[in-house]
């Protein structure tokens, strides 16, 4: 069965708790994550990160850490309750350091002496032997599922993505901490110089109050340093600095707000299969070199429009990607937007069957692209579009998620950003004097 309590050194592992990730979780850390481990034991902690650093594993060691050996004063030792949460945007992006811990939990089986009960309803919870509380929340509505509960550790995930940020934090969160004097740890990737940001120079000015580290995703051994390569030489200087070394840069240049993201969020209803008599659209960037082949249909039936069907794909022959496309459409029927940027008649006659229609981002100058991200720009601002937060893992364990790509969409650096272009084709057919039109190729009844 592996190892047996008697043969775990408890003390070392509540001084060290780089100690208890390697004899109680069985994880090797890298360097950043040990050093973020064994420091941030401020009042408050920041750690600015890049994408696929590792904030999420470390943290569910912290959670495992702090809950089974109720780290915090002295002054409340004898305080039998003790409560953890991780809250962040959305309860899925919560619940991803909520799997994190769930699954060392599983893997190692001195978690059995140590873990009563795992729930996922009413909220994800981890309850200890020793009566410790582990939370899975979200920061939805300015923080209303956080009120009338009081915790003794709480991480802010993603916290820079927090459009009511400065309320919930100062209204909500922090009050949630006084009763036991609670710490609190900030872990994202930055998105510009927003509250994050001024967070970080406030705690700068307070060593004793705060501590500050800085992760580079290069730091992290265990994913592909060939897709970091390809995103340095996809990405501008500033979304480099931003995106992988988790630095802090003024991009000035989004496309798509947080609040307008998190709206699109709030309001989808999820992939669905085609449904009898509804109205469906289609849009496919298509790839080159080391893009990917993405297709979005929305329906279109009622506002807010809804995204019910998503494909991403690499390496493909030609006739296997008309072939996606030809199934796509004949499952949900509709109007079928081609990006036909190089490509022209070629692909346009190969998909004539279903009544493509093809998009050249290079028409007029380009200002026909630029009217492609203006007409996606408004369609999120108005509310007028629901999206759902796919994400992958390749072969070489790289990430990819569907908001990241939302979230670093810029005017000019785009080149890289299919899944968005692939969404803003669908969402042409629905620009201010096309959405009345009945799309090509729908037939009512059809299904």
């Amino acid at each position: 069965m592996g190892k047996d309590l008697d043969d775990l050194p408890f003390r070392e592992a509540l001084a060290d708790p780089a100690v208890f990730a390697r004899d109680f979780c069985g994880v090797r850390l890298h360097r950043g994550q040990l050093q973020w481990l064994r420091h941030a034991h401020a009042p408050e902690n920041l750690l600015h990160a890049g994408n696929r650093w590792g904030k999420s594993l470390v943290q569910a060691v912290k959670f495992l850490h702090h809950c089974i050996f109720k780290i915090r004063s002295l002054r409340f030792a004898g305080v039998e309750r003790y409560e953890a949460v991780n809250a962040s945007i959305t309860l899925d992006q919560a619940n991803i350091i909520f799997g994190h811990a769930v699954a060392l939990i599983k893997k190692n089986p001195v978690f059995g002496y140590l873990v009563d009960e795992i729930k996922y309803s009413p909220f994800p919870q981890i309850q200890f032997a020793n009566g410790a509380t582990m939370w899975a929340r979200s920061t939805q509505r300015r923080g209303e599922f956080l009120l009338g509960h009081d915790y003794d550790f709480f991480n802010f995930d993603e916290a820079a993505f927090e459009a009511h940020a400065d309320y919930v934090v100062n209204e909500v969160i922090k009050m949630r901490l006084a009763d036991r004097d609670g710490r609190l740890d900030y872990t994202s990737t930055p998105r510009g110089k927003n509250w994050f940001y001024r967070k970080m120079l406030q705690l700068q000015k307070d060593p004793r109050h705060g501590y500050i580290q800085r992760g580079d995703s290069r730091e992290n051994p265990h994913i592909s340093q060939e897709y970091l390569t390809r995103r340095v030489e996809e990405l501008s200087p500033a979304y480099v600095a931003q995106n992988i070394e988790g630095r802090f840069v003024d991009l000035g240049d989004e496309v798509i707000t947080e609040d307008h993201l998190q709206r699109a969020l709030l309001q989808a209803t999820g992939l669905s299969e085609p449904v009898p008599h509804h109205v469906y659209v289609h849009g496919w960037d298509l790839a080159r070199k080391r893009t990917f082949t993405v297709g979005v249909t929305l329906d279109i039936t009622a506002c807010p429009w809804q995204m019910t069907a998503f494909e991403r794909f690499q390496h493909r022959d030609w006739p296997m990607v008309y072939a996606a496309i030809r199934s796509r459409h004949r499952r949900y029927g509709g109007r079928t937007i081609i990006d036909a940027t190089g490509l022209g008649d070629v692909v346009l006659s190969e998909m004539a069957d279903i009544g493509a229609e093809g998009f050249n981002f290079g028409e007029r100058g380009g200002k026909a692209k630029a009217e492609l991200i203006a007409n996606l720009q408004q369609a999120f601002a108005a509310g007028r579009v629901g999206i759902v937060p796919v994400e992958q893992t390749g072969p070489d364990g790289e990430y990819w998620s569907l908001l990241g790509e939302l979230r670093e969409f810029a005017w000019e650096d785009n080149q890289h950003c299919d899944a968005v272009f692939a969404l803003a084709l669908a969402l042409w057919a629905m620009r201010p004097g096309e959405s009345g039109r009945p799309p090509v190729g729908f037939r009512l009844g059809q299904f």
